[in-house]
């Protein structure tokens, strides 16, 4: 279990940040569940991230309770001490632990939790928690909630209104804090150099897992606690396919290799996508898609600044593959035509990127109240076009079907434009060139 760090006094800032926003009312936020196979194989536990947002805390089992302006104000219910089961699965703070280290006013054994916690709602008009996520925790605050109406009488008083908790934290976390801003580049760098070093290392004959396993050996290595979401490593007609994760394939000579991978650092987590040719060589078909893709890539990122939409960046970029697509021969007709009836989604069926962070897809609002939002300096997100022709499109050109290009980058919005944050990964087809197969 990793010990706390002076990071301790800046989870206490956001707290501080969000009890400033939610006057006469209480935040609630849940662990994330333990997953269990077969009833004795746990899987490593990943904390749900805005509990650590809010506290650095890492236990399953656990919940965070803020009442601003009451005493106390923040509260956490917790695994008690246990020495048998600490034997078993690992140390444990308890209550006195995680108000010490973790700098929690008051901390109650999780068992305690539907008598202790109707208790401190009593003095709340109403609270935040995210409903519909964790079947479990959802069904001991419900019984907390009822417990309080019922302890009123015929008061009159029904449930406390609940408010979405997702959308008050998620935009705390879409503007990053210099702090968070230095664990995020140092996941991108981490997956940055993870990427070239898999570069280095494929050639014809090593399969998809070999190069996952390259990947994976960096992100430890460099410090990583885990990946940041399930690689994708796809080589040849698997690359069509946007959420391949088999990874069992033998790379040959003659197919492009698709990788979509990013360690996570401190929560934080880097997403990464490259595609290069297996031995080192685009034949003229994949370069003619390659470039395609990289040339609305680099057009995107350049108009990146503060105040542009996330939503003009999408719909530029569909409109930009669109006329490629007509390029290549995989679309006839007028663009706008094509578009309007969703025929470039054939080859183009996502979206241009997502914001960046705690989660690979992470939290914060794309509209609000119905309008598209301005980007602003220190929001994170991805930019990723691509192009996916599969080999049993008969409607394409022979020497294309099988072809699946996507290039993604992790980007920082600064005062003026913008901060590529992964850099360090080669895209320039001369450069890809030079780089493969030279491990």
């Amino acid at each position: 279990m990793r010990k706390p760090t002076e990071d301790i006094k800046i989870f206490a800032e956001r707290r501080k940040k969000v009890s400033s926003l939610i006057s006469g009312h209480a935040l609630i936020v849940a662990a994330h569940p333990e997953l269990i196979r077969n009833h004795d194989v746990h899987f490593p536990y990943r904390q749900d991230s805005n509990l650590y947002y809010l506290t650095g805390f890492e236990e399953p089992e656990s919940f965070l309770v803020l009442r601003p302006g009451l005493q106390p104000e923040s509260v956490m219910f917790v695994r008690r001490k246990d020495a048998e089961r600490e034997t078993w699965d690992g140390f444990r703070y308890g209550p006195e632990g995680v108000e010490k280290e973790f700098k929690i006013d008051k901390c109650y054994p999780i068992d305690e939790m539907e008598k202790v916690l109707p208790q401190l709602l009593k003095e709340v008009d109403g609270i935040y928690y995210r409903l519909l996520k964790n079947k479990e925790a959802d069904e001991k605050v419900l019984a907390c909630l009822d417990r309080l109406r019922v302890s009123q009488g015929r008061t009159g008083y029904g449930l406390l209104p609940i408010h979405d908790a997702d959308t008050l934290l998620g935009e705390m976390r879409l503007i990053k804090s210099e702090y968070e801003l230095e664990n995020q580049r140092t996941a991108c760098e981490i997956s940055a150099q993870a990427h070239l070093a898999a570069m280095k290392f494929t050639r014809p004959g090593v399969t998809e897992r070999q190069i996952q396993g390259v990947l994976t050996h960096y992100f430890y290595m460099k410090g990583c606690a885990r990946e940041g979401y399930g690689h994708i490593v796809a080589t040849g007609n698997n690359a069509t396919t946007l959420h391949y994760n088999f990874n069992d394939q033998v790379c040959e000579s003659g197919q492009l290799l698709l990788i979509d991978s990013g360690g996570e650092y401190n929560y934080y987590t880097g997403d990464i996508t490259r595609t290069f040719p297996v031995n080192g060589k685009f034949t003229k078909p994949q370069a003619e898609v390659y470039q395609a893709v990289l040339d609305v890539q680099k057009f995107l990122i350049d108009m990146v600044k503060p105040g542009i939409f996330f939503k003009d960046l999408h719909e530029i970029g569909a409109s930009m593959l669109t006329e490629a697509m007509l390029e290549l021969g995989l679309l006839t007709g007028r663009k706008e035509d094509l578009m309007a009836a969703n025929q470039h989604r054939k080859y183009y069926p996502h979206g241009i990127g997502h914001w960046l962070g705690m989660d690979v897809h992470d939290a914060g609002l794309y509209f609000r109240k119905g309008e598209p939002r301005p980007i602003e300096e220190n929001m994170c997100f991805t930019i990723e076009p691509g192009l996916y022709i599969p080999a049993l499109d008969t409607s394409a050109a022979a020497e294309y079907r099988g072809i699946g290009v996507r290039i993604e980058d992790n980007i920082r919005v600064t005062s003026s434009g913008s901060e590529v944050m992964t850099s360090a990964v080669p895209k320039e087809i001369a450069e890809l060139e030079q780089v493969i197969g030279k491990g």
